[in-house]
């Protein structure tokens, strides 16, 4: 119990500090990057964000909350946690993990130009892009959540994926500066095809998300699944 709540506490500061850290001291010139909407216009900045509130709430749920397998007396600070981890935490996580190295791999020119390593400190990129994977898997395996009911996860997911692909069309149209050079590359057909596979891909991290917490907590789900019929009668 206490290396998961000092786990948590990590967490917490290390994407806190990461997200002070870009906000405060790593400053891009308007000429590299469109200067409307900060550092918020990147999906990286935003699931670091989400990744602060999910490992706080998680390190305040282990001193306040309840961490026990069960539906009945579960705080409303433990249902979020739960919800928060599954529905954005976890896949968003992973999809900007393992899209930003990808990408990185075939050229990275098209994600992070090297014309930017002056002002991102290589230790902010890991914590941004790499250790977002290992925490949110550390955290899968280390913590029980019971998955919410897929068309309210999914339904979060998809409004907030939704709601940053409209968010990267403003900055563009009002800039006329894509926030990822990718973006320039693609025609408008091109893009809504790279768009509807972004929504496909998180999905399925999502969905992947759900199995692997039914694998590693098989007998934790049964045990909730069973209180809560019990409740039920």
């Amino acid at each position: 119990m206490l290396l998961k709540t000092l786990f948590h506490l990590l967490g917490a500061i290390q994407f806190c500090y990461g997200c002070y850290y870009d906000a405060v001291y790593v400053n891009i010139p308007g000429s590299a990057a469109p200067t409307l909407g900060g550092k918020l216009k990147y999906l990286t900045y935003l699931d670091a964000i989400v990744q602060s509130i999910y490992f706080t709430i998680a390190f305040l749920n282990d001193l306040f909350g309840n961490n026990e397998s069960t539906l009945s007396e579960k705080p409303l600070i433990r249902r979020i946690k739960d919800i928060l981890f599954c529905a954005l935490a976890y896949p968003v996580a992973m999809f900007v993990g393992i899209s930003f190295w990808g990408i990185y791999a075939v050229d990275r020119e098209l994600i992070l130009p090297r014309s930017l390593d002056p002002y991102f400190p290589t230790w902010l990129n890991h914590v941004m892009h790499t250790n977002i994977v290992i925490f949110v898997l550390i955290e899968l395996i280390s913590s029980f959540r019971m998955y919410p009911t897929r068309k309210s996860a999914m339904t979060i997911l998809s409004t907030f994926f939704l709601a940053y692909f409209i968010w990267v069309h403003v900055i563009y149209f009002k800039t006329d500066k894509w926030v990822y050079p990718i973006l320039a590359v693609l025609n408008w057909p091109i893009r809504i095809v790279f768009y509807l596979f972004c929504l496909g891909f998180v999905s399925s991290l999502y969905f992947l998300g759900e199995k692997l917490n039914r694998i590693v907590w098989s007998k934790e789900v049964e045990r909730t699944v069973k209180s809560g019929k019990k409740k039920a009668k």
